[in-house]
C-alpha cells in the first residue's frame, strides 16, 4: 500500500502544471529554476525536449533532470536575471518566445555578467503549453 501511495504521489507531482501562455510557461520554467523547485521545473518541459545550450544538446527532460538542472537551479539561485527584450508568436499549437537577457550576481566566487539570448519553442496541450525546445546563449558583459 505505502509503494502504490508513493507512486500516484509521484505522477501527480509529475503532471505538468500549465501556464496560460507560452510567455508565462517560460517565465514559469524560470521561476522554478530561481525557486529550487525541480518537480515544478520538470512539469514544465516534454518528456523529449531537446535543450541546446553552448555547442551541447542534452536530448530529454530525463536527461536534463539528471545531467544539468541541478548546476541550472544553483545558479539561478544565486544570480538575478532581468529581461531587456521579449517576444512571442503563437501559430496555432506551437509557440516561440524569445528573450534578450542580462544576468549578475556572484557564482562560486566570481562576479558574473552576462547578456544572453533564449529561444524557447513550446507546443499547445489541452488548455496549456508545454515547453518542447531550449537553445541558450550568453556572451560575457564587455569591460
Amino acid at each position: 500500500m505505502r509503494h502504490a501511495l508513493s507512486l500516484f504521489a509521484l505522477s501527480i507531482a509529475c503532471l505538468p502544471a500549465w501556464a496560460a501562455t507560452p510567455a508565462e510557461t517560460v517565465a514559469e520554467f524560470h521561476q522554478a529554476l530561481k525557486s529550487g523547485d525541480k518537480t515544478r521545473a520538470a512539469a514544465l518541459l516534454k518528456p523529449e525536449i531537446q535543450i541546446f545550450e553552448s555547442g551541447y544538446v542534452e536530448r530529454s527532460r530525463d536527461e536534463y533532470v539528471g545531467h544539468h538542472l541541478g548546476s541550472d537551479m544553483e545558479f539561478a539561485k544565486v544570480t538575478d536575471s532581468k529581461v531587456l527584450r521579449h517576444s512571442e508568436r503563437i501559430d496555432g499549437t506551437l509557440a516561440v518566445v524569445m528573450q534578450e537577457t542580462e544576468t549578475t550576481g556572484n557564482f562560486k566566487g566570481k562576479p558574473v555578467h552576462l547578456f544572453g539570448t533564449e529561444t524557447a519553442v513550446l507546443e499547445k496541450q489541452g488548455d496549456g503549453w508545454i515547453v518542447t525546445h531550449i537553445h541558450w546563449s550568453s556572451r560575457k558583459a564587455a569591460k
